[in-house]
């Protein structure tokens, strides 16, 4: 399906910019928070007040302002309680720990303390994929409501959770360590599965060439003794005066991998739209689009760190290959060794490997190449990523926008040359229009 609009950001409350306080996208873990009890903003509120005071009366010499400095003293005595907390014990629960891109993820965080009445107040720490809508307060509990904006495993923390006694003077800071949430991509609208000239000796849904135990009629051909009478073609027996037999083709799966282009993350100027989570989302449509026709699909991202999935079928392999590929994002380095390199193990003999790429990055070529070496039949899905954006005038910049063009066509170019297919999707239609190309021919074959 096409993936909907980011969700709207509505207003944020108070009790969400208090909870937030500018740490909505930390690069990395708060400071850890201080141990033990320690004043209140109202403690020091209070005396602030009253040594305002006293160093007004020590420095005029006048006697009356001594009581503004004892009213506040007395409301401190007043209010500090006879016993702090001493004891906070926190779970945290996180409801759904899987979700989609615009779901829904709440996060409860349970409180137990000894002593009297407590308030709490939180200090939230938010992974850059997710929004803070939602922040409910209650006497032991503090419930956090997110939306899940992009597709990621996430963090949902650290939640800094500050513990005050009645009053308000004294509080103590306990840190709920920081929970996970995995959240899909919206997979692209996909149903056509075009498949190779050879397919492997399993049993499937799709036609192969070779007759055998199959439903489509391929031929007629004479009935040979001990063959087994299916359906006799009567105008032919009628005409030759010998059984004749429909001849049907064999049945077979195919095997198809999805290789996902991770070096580089190329954001369109125009639509804002990000090169890796479109690669994502065709190749999690193509991938359901096969799935359901009973094939087998595996899935290699090569980037910082090659991760591969070995072919499965079955409605759980989705969810496996979405797994493997959630910390792509995590893994885009510049100094890895071995990148161009596909694990074997990854590619079944006869598979039909599927490559989602910007063409922003020439060591994707070495991966076609090397897949080509090996004798695999790839098919570049290109993944457009727009034109970067030139002022008015700039000269320069107008013959750097040529000669990117010129790279990216000459890209193009040696692909179609070497014998591989190379289809353009354009982001928000349906990933079929794309591969109607392939639906006019078999895959795979000679040139």
């Amino acid at each position: 399906m096409t993936p909907p609009p980011p969700p709207s950001a509505p207003r944020p409350s108070a009790a969400v910019v208090r909870a937030l306080e500018g740490r909505t996208s930390a690069a990395q873990p708060p400071p850890p928070p201080p141990g033990g009890p320690r004043p209140g903003e109202r403690t020091l509120r209070l005396l602030t007040v009253a040594v305002v005071a006293l160093s007004a009366a020590l420095l005029t010499g006048r006697a009356w302002l001594l009581a503004l400095a004892a009213a506040p003293l007395v409301l401190l005595a007043l209010a500090l309680p006879r016993t702090h907390v001493r004891r906070v014990e926190t779970a945290a629960s996180v409801e759904p720990k899987r979700c989609f891109e615009g779901d829904t993820v709440t996060l409860r965080v349970s409180v137990a303390h000894d002593g009297g009445a407590v308030r709490l107040d939180p200090e939230v720490t938010l992974g850059p994929g997710l929004r803070l809508d939602e922040v409910v307060v209650g006497p032991s509990t503090v419930t956090l409501r997110h939306t899940a904006l992009r597709w990621g495993r996430w963090s949902l923390g650290p939640v800094d959770l500050d513990v005050y006694d009645a009053g308000g003077t004294v509080r103590r800071t306990v840190r709920v360590e920081a929970a996970e949430v995995s959240v899909f991509p919206h997979a692209a609208q996909a149903r056509f599965t075009p498949i190779p000239v050879r397919l492997p000796q399993r049993l499937g849904e799709h036609a192969s060439p070779q007759a055998g135990e199959g439903v489509e009629v391929v031929g007629v051909g004479p009935w040979v003794p001990g063959e087994r009478q299916r359906r006799i073609h009567w105008p032919s027996t009628t005409r030759r005066g010998a059984v004749q037999l429909h001849r049907f083709a064999a049945e077979r799966a195919a095997d198809t991998v999805m290789l996902l282009d991770a070096f580089g993350d190329v954001v369109d100027p125009a639509t804002g739209a990000s090169s890796l989570d479109e690669t994502v989302r065709a190749a999690a449509g193509l991938a359901r689009a096969y799935l359901r026709t009973h094939d087998r699909v595996g899935v290699v991202s090569t980037g910082g760190t090659t991760r591969w999935l070995a072919p499965g079928t079955g409605d759980a392999t989705f969810y496996r290959i979405v797994e493997s590929v959630l910390d792509v994002r995590k893994d885009r380095r510049f100094d890895g060794p071995g990148l161009e390199r596909v694990p074997p193990p990854a590619l079944p003999q006869g598979a039909l490997v599927y490559v989602f790429t910007p063409l922003s990055d020439a060591r994707v070529l070495k991966v076609l190449r090397d897949l080509q070496g090996r004798g695999r039949r790839p098919v570049v899905v290109e993944i457009p990523s727009g034109d970067p954006h030139v002022e008015a005038g700039d000269t320069a910049g107008e013959l750097g926008l040529r000669l990117w063009h010129a790279d990216r066509d000459a890209m193009r170019f040696a692909l179609r040359d070497s014998g591989v297919p190379v289809l353009r999707h354009v982001v928000g239609e349906p990933l079929d229009l794309a591969l109607a190309p392939l639906l006019s021919g078999w895959i795979g074959g000679r040139r």
